[in-house]
């Protein structure tokens, strides 16, 4: 697979299969900042997550904003529909990897 660098899980990263490409997904402060701009309240997001209201845009959101530099580029509309090809279940399991290392400090 191709497009970004390996996710190394002790610094709270985490891969996100899209296709042929594996992205790597980083929580850093400035990503989460701009996150919680766009998406509101992290813990709210959590909280909505932990209940079962996994919402596709706020997962597709997160990702972006996290999305390690150089990988993708800026086309946000590409990124978003490679992420609906890819299918719930890659999305559901990055997504719940990526909230975990959020929350637990990694």
């Amino acid at each position: 697979m191709t497009g970004a660098r390996i996710a190394n899980p002790v610094r709270g990263e985490v891969a996100l299969e899209l296709g042929e490409r594996t992205l790597c997904l980083r929580p850093s402060f400035s990503a989460l900042v701009q996150a919680e701009t766009e998406l509101g309240s992290l813990p709210k997001l959590v909280e909505r997550a932990a209940a079962g209201d996994v919402r596709l845009a706020d997962a597709v959101a997160l990702f972006w904003h996290c999305r390690a530099e150089g990988s993708w580029g800026e086309d946000r509309s590409a990124f978003e529909e490679a992420v609906a090809r890819a299918g719930l279940q890659p999305l559901l399991s990055a997504y719940r990897a990526l909230l975990s290392a959020i929350f637990s400090g990694a």
